[in-house]
């Protein structure tokens, strides 16, 4: 599985190594020597880009967790989702326990995930409360730092079309939330999350400054936002066509679900300032 392939420890310093398998065990061989001496503390996470693990989205303690789960909340979000495959074991789940009600949202965070988001979306369009999260953390360093522009891009066009709400996610304000200080690319950053329909701010010794910050720049970057037309999405490009529709929990396909009636923010926004 492993025969050279490349692991990434991605946190506060983020370094790269190389793995492979050694006498029934596996050798981990340091290859990024500008990383800082502690290669791994806490709040890191390891994440393996060029390999495709055999493993479920969800654990056996995840189903079991979920029976309380339906009982208790109202969103589940399905971590780590690397298939349509992952998006029916769920629903699945949901269904045994009575709880297809719930809203349902999927985190793309590794490369599988981003390029099986077009199925994941037609499994999710089922139901009647879903969302997408854009978890750019975990994606960059799965997919590349230099092309998170354009996948953050592409994701939030396709979920527009999709007619599926989006949750823009990590690091978004991160410096003011935990220093009380910002940056210009922060500001930047946290004005692209216009775009979608939610903007996660992770915790911090100044949440409120961080809070007030993000709804003015919100505020002021609403009435500039454009809406993406036709002719911009069909040039989307980071997705090959599928070769085959993916399959529901009755054996279906699923690909050919018709979009159901998720309004977006964006598209009520333009409807009652242009009315007929």
């Amino acid at each position: 599985m492993f025969g050279g392939a490349g692991i990434v420890v991605a946190g506060p310093r983020r370094g790269a190594c190389s793995a492979e398998s050694r006498g029934g065990g596996v050798g981990v061989e340091r290859c990024d020597r500008r990383a800082s001496t502690n290669f791994t503390e806490g709040d890191q996470g390891i994440n393996l880009p060029d390999s495709s693990l055999p493993h479920s989205a969800l654990t056996r303690k995840d189903l079991a967790d979920l029976r309380i789960v339906a009982r208790h909340a109202d969103v589940v979000s399905l971590s780590f989702a690397n298939s349509a495959r992952d998006v029916e074991q769920l629903l699945r789940a949901l269904k045994r326990f009575n709880a297809l009600h719930l809203g349902v949202v999927v985190k793309v965070e590794t490369r599988r995930g981003f390029e099986a988001l077009p199925s994941m979306l037609c499994s999710l369009l089922r139901l009647d409360r879903c969302g997408v999260m854009i978890a750019r953390g975990d994606l960059a360093v799965g997919c590349g730092f230099e092309r998170m522009a354009e996948l953050q891009e592409e994701m939030l066009w396709v979920c527009e079309a999709a007619h599926v709400p989006v949750i823009w996610a990590t690091q978004v304000l991160e410096g003011l939330a935990k220093t009380g200080s910002v940056s210009r690319a922060e500001i930047s950053d946290a004005a692209m999350g216009e775009r979608a329909e939610c903007v996660m701010l992770n915790k911090g010794p100044h949440m409120t400054e961080a809070v007030t910050a993000l709804d003015n720049v919100l505020t002021r970057m609403e009435p500039r936002s454009v809406q993406c037309s036709e002719n911009r999405r069909s040039r989307i490009t980071s997705w090959k066509r599928c070769s085959r529709p993916s399959l529901d929990v009755t054996g279906s396909p699923i690909c050919t679900t018709p979009a159901r009636s998720h309004q977006r923010s964006r598209s009520r926004r333009r409807d009652d300032s242009h009315p007929q």
